[in-house]
């Protein structure tokens, strides 16, 4: 019989990359200039300004921060992690409203959100479908959602650096786990761009991965590309013809999307590789 999936409570109590302060505000910085590209907003301190956004995932706070340093009028956090959420309410609870609430019933009235911001966090919640619908359901009718999306077809499984792990079935991906002493079993579960474009079908999806890593400098992406052989990587993508791109989204092992309810294009400056429409169902 297979395992019976639940919530993952105290996520940060195990997951020490969730209190990586470094790490998640170079995440959030990158989520920002992603959003400032898509609204046409200068990157700075207000390209949130006026907007009402909430991180659904937030943990221990740290991007919701980021989020209300950027202009946000209203900035919340959400997630089921109590111990993350009582640090992030210690440090950042004057200008960030942090919520105990699960993504399937978010707090919030309808169409109230100007901005979500749901990274790297439906392969650890039990209906991500659920939480997506709930999510369209809080976005305003021209609200802007960014998604980081792990793929499932991506060769090295994120969480515990092994080779193919998610490609395998539950009880397989159990038993790789326990061989090599990472964990018990193995939780997380991804899907393939296919899988995650059905699970988008009720939005309008632009994709970010290629003009991200193309352009890592207009993205606080500087990290991604270090020293020479980065650089000559970095040239090499942004002259590479799209075409050719395109034939390797199905194993790119993170997609960044930004969807809409509405039809939207971004209204940032050209790029070297420009976002592209994802089609969904």
């Amino acid at each position: 019989m297979g395992r019976q999936r639940v919530a993952q409570l105290e996520y940060s109590e195990f997951q020490s990359a969730m209190l990586d302060e470094a790490k998640r505000r170079r995440k959030a910085a990158k989520i920002i200039a992603v959003l400032a590209h898509f609204l046409g907003r200068d990157a700075g301190v207000t390209v949130l300004e006026g907007l009402t956004v909430a991180d659904i995932g937030c943990s221990a706070g740290f991007i919701a921060d980021e989020l209300a340093s950027a202009g946000a009028a209203h900035a919340f956090g959400v997630d089921i992690d109590v111990p993350g959420l009582r640090k992030a309410a210690e440090r950042f609870g004057e200008r960030v409203e942090f919520v105990c609430a699960d993504g399937t019933a978010l707090p919030f009235p309808d169409r109230s959100m100007d901005v979500l911001v749901f990274n790297h966090i439906y392969e650890h919640v039990v209906d991500p479908d659920a939480v997506v619908k709930e999510m369209h359901r809080v976005l305003a009718d021209d609200g802007v959602l960014y998604l980081g999306l792990g793929n499932r077809l991506g060769v090295m499984e994120p969480h515990y650096k092994l080779p193919f792990l998610s490609y395998l079935p539950p009880s397989l991906a159990d038993r790789y786990v326990r061989a090599t002493g990472r964990a018990d079993h193995y939780y997380e579960r991804f899907r393939t761009r296919r899988g995650l474009r059905r699970m988008l079908a009720g939005f309008h999806v632009w994709d970010y991965s290629f003009p991200v890593l193309a352009s890592p400098e207009r993205f606080a992406g500087g990290e991604l590309f270090p020293g020479t052989v980065g650089r000559v990587a970095q040239s090499t993508l942004a002259r590479t013809p799209r075409p050719a791109l395109r034939a390797l989204l199905p194993v790119v092992p993170t997609y960044l999307w930004v969807a809409t309810k509405s039809p939207r294009r971004p209204l940032g400056a050209g790029l070297p590789q420009p976002p592209e429409p994802v089609p969904t169902p």
